[in-house]
């Protein structure tokens, strides 16, 4: 029998253990596509690249995006579709000003 060498395995896949969060940009920007098809994944991941190739949301490409801490290569795949979930799975204060915030509800009045 002969050996053969094994391929290098591939890199641990990335989760939402830490439970983060895509910046408030780029979650308003997987809701927009969201909102334009209302598709799941991996149609919604479809649809991201071909606005981002369009330049459809606020002028952004995947430069744009990239800059901005989204990357829509197939190495960063678990993590956009980590983000999709969390964003869409989420109110809208919650990725925006953050989980602690959203706890704490929304402000009541002071009685007069």
């Amino acid at each position: 029998m002969s050996e053969r060498s094994s391929a290098p395995s591939a890199p641990p896949m990335r989760s939402d253990v830490n439970g983060d969060l895509p910046t408030p940009d780029i979650a308003e920007f997987i809701r927009f596509c969201h909102h334009r098809r209302e598709v799941g994944w991996p149609e919604l991941y479809d649809e991201m690249c071909a606005v981002a190739a369009r330049r459809e949301f606020h002028g952004w490409d995947t430069d744009e995006l990239a800059r901005r801490g989204l990357t829509l290569t197939l190495f960063d795949m678990p993590q956009v579709s980590s983000w999709v979930r969390a964003v869409l799975a989420r109110p809208i204060e919650v990725v925006e000003r953050g989980p602690a915030v959203a706890a704490r509800g929304v402000p009541q009045p002071i009685p007069s």
